[in-house]
């Protein structure tokens, strides 16, 4: 079996995939492929470096293309000569989907298997039927991407749950933890992204925010949790900013300041969804170069980018991109989140709803639900 990530996020769905398979399959499992740390702890050795791949935005590809293509052939080449049951495929679709496709001409009839369907619903649409010629079955995290697969008449997809429903246990507060959220000065929760890019263009934005917050009377401190590789970088911004945070390390401390966290800044991606099953109303942010917004707002087709939005099918939590992500328009939000209130209460009831929205129907596991469908796509490309 061959399991190809692209990214960080892409390294721990597999590394929880492979667990799976291995719990479900009935006989021993060979893996290859490309994947991180978290995939080579389950015993699964990468071509190379996941570094090497880990790139978004259209400029950081621009700049790195050489050595994309260069790993797109080495991993095309390893695979065919592998010839496996299957190929897993795991987000990143920019460079996993050039492998898939490269594959299937060369072995047509090799299973291939998209763990995390790309954005068809929201932009490039016409992707999904391309997918059909190189993807046999799609494993869809957000309840509706399979509706939106057979809309569009790509291949075809499962709903096989978000893997942090695998997870509310480590999200939900515990009595102690839901009495915090209730303190005089309560943790505010900051979260600028996870890629340099992000942190540089956030950190600023959001420090402003905060001091205008403070002005307006509310009491809090902040806890922000810091991507260990870019924590230099961290200090280094958030020394100027006129709320000190206190940074935060890890998986499992970033999962405690959720539970007691009042609410959060956040800048978009799946960190919304982690707050969000946690309870913990918020704002979200997003800025990208000028040239890259001219090409994303043409493409995009959905009114939000905010994921459990798109979820409830409604715009309960305020999101503020580009022009309007600003330290003045970040506060008026933020705010009225703090105290009791309708903008906190409004926030509240939406993020109740999300639980039967995301459930799955057997009640099974999303990282068995998936491992039991690649298992059978390997058995023959009728699954």
């Amino acid at each position: 079996m061959w399991l190809v990530a692209g990214e960080e996020s892409g390294d721990q769905l597999g590394a929880k995939l492979i667990r799976a398979l291995r719990a479900v399959s009935d006989r021993p499992l060979a893996l290859a492929g490309v994947g991180g740390d978290a995939m080579a702890a389950e015993g699964m050795a990468s071509l190379f470096p996941l570094e090497d791949v880990a790139v978004i935005g259209y400029l950081a590809v621009a700049a790195r293309i050489r050595l994309l293509m260069r790993r797109i052939r080495q991993t095309v080449r390893a695979c065919v000569a592998a010839r496996p049951d299957v190929l897993v495929i795991i987000d990143s679709p920019g460079f996993t989907h050039a492998v898939a496709s490269r594959v299937r001409r060369q072995l047509p009839d090799l299973a291939v298997v998209d763990y995390v369907s790309p954005s068809v619903w929201a932009w490039r649409p016409w992707r999904a039927k391309t997918m059909r010629g190189y993807i046999d079955h799609v494993l869809a995290l957000l309840p509706f991407e399979p509706d939106a697969h057979r809309r569009l008449n790509g291949p075809a997809c499962t709903y096989v749950g978000h893997p942090l429903i695998e997870r509310l246990g480590e999200l939900r507060p515990g009595p102690a933890e839901a009495e915090a959220r209730q303190a005089p000065s309560p943790v505010l929760a900051v979260l600028p992204g996870s890629r340099r890019s992000e942190i540089e263009r956030l950190m600023p934005i959001f420090g402003a925010a905060l001091a205008q917050v403070r002005a307006r009377g509310h009491a809090f401190t902040v806890e922000l949790p810091a991507v260990a590789r870019h924590r230099a970088l961290i200090e280094r911004l958030a020394g100027s900013w006129p709320v000190p945070p206190r940074l935060i390390d890890g998986e499992a401390d970033k999962l405690a300041t959720f539970r007691r966290a009042r609410a959060a800044l956040a800048a978009s991606g799946t960190v919304t969804l982690e707050l969000a099953l946690a309870g913990v109303p918020m704002v979200v942010a997003y800025q990208v170069p000028k040239i890259e917004e001219v090409i994303v707002r043409r493409l995009i087709q959905v009114p939000t980018i905010v994921l459990p939005n798109l979820i409830l099918g409604e715009n309960a939590i305020p999101e503020l991109i580009q022009s309007d992500c600003t330290p003045e328009r970040l506060a008026a939000a933020l705010g009225p989140l703090l105290p009791e209130g309708p903008a906190r209460a409004a926030q509240d009831a939406a993020l109740a709803r999300l639980d039967a929205a995301m459930r799955l129907p057997d009640g099974d596991d999303p990282s068995r639900s998936a491992a039991r469908i690649v298992l059978a796509a390997g058995r023959g490309r009728t699954a």
